[in-house]
């Protein structure tokens, strides 16, 4: 037994030096973290009002001037190698829908952020669609700057759109003039309307909300607008 007693002690201590020289062991290096995927640039833009109208009213050269016009607001702010339509429909001989004119979709305003993914979003062609709606108001219908467009109860008020739409964004097929004289006008007619800030005048359609008083500048002024109109990349 006296032998036992000090073996025993000695195993012990060697298990207790053990443990410490584990112990201070210095810790193996922690690997290095991933880097940081970077994150994805916003979406090109395909979508914005118009910063500044034509300057004539609602005569802005028919439908070849007013795109010829987003095309030109496009390349200032390096997007002008999209094809650009302006949102407007005609009437009579050859009339044209804005719908049918501005491509496919899906739709993105100057800080990319989507405005709407297809046309039967972007007008709530079926119940699902419309409960998806757009994203189109205040906040989202942005110029080709990026800069929120004044609306209801700002001065000065520049929510008007000129499109010559109905809701769904077909162009009227009755006798009355609702696009000056197809976008060639800027004394006689009137030009369907939309609100861009979905505000204002008890009717919160972005795309067909009342007509102007004429075709002038000052007429569209004095409704509520400033000649700007919507945008569109085709492609």
């Amino acid at each position: 037994m006296n032998k036992i007693a000090p073996l025993a002690g000695g195993l012990a201590l060697a298990l207790l030096a053990s443990v410490q020289v584990f112990a201070q062991a210095p810790a193996a290096p922690a690997a290095p973290a991933a880097p940081a995927a970077p994150p994805k640039p916003p979406p090109p833009m395909t979508f914005f009002v118009t910063s500044v109208g034509n300057g004539d009213g609602a005569n802005l050269g028919g439908l070849a001037g007013a795109d010829a016009h987003c095309q030109a607001l496009a390349a200032a702010v390096g997007r002008g190698g999209s094809t650009w339509h302006a949102y407007l429909s005609t009437q009579g001989a050859g009339a044209v829908n804005a719908r049918d004119r501005i491509g496919a979709g899906p739709w993105y305003n100057a800080k990319g952020a989507m405005v709407a993914k297809d046309n039967a979003t972007l007008h709530g062609d079926t119940l699902d669609a419309a409960r998806v709606g757009s994203a189109l108001g205040k906040q989202f219908a942005l110029d080709e700057h990026g800069a929120v467009v004044s609306g209801f109860n700002d001065m000065p008020n520049k929510h008007d759109m000129l499109t010559g739409t109905m809701p769904d964004g077909r162009g009227y097929t009755d006798a009355a003039d609702h696009t000056c004289k197809n976008w060639t006008s800027n004394s006689d007619g009137t030009a369907q309307l939309g609100h861009h800030d979905r505000q204002g005048g008890g009717n919160s359609s972005w795309n067909s909300a009342h007509p102007s008083r004429g075709c002038s500048q000052a007429n569209l002024v004095s409704t509520g607008g400033a000649g700007l109109y919507y945008c569109f990349a085709t492609n």
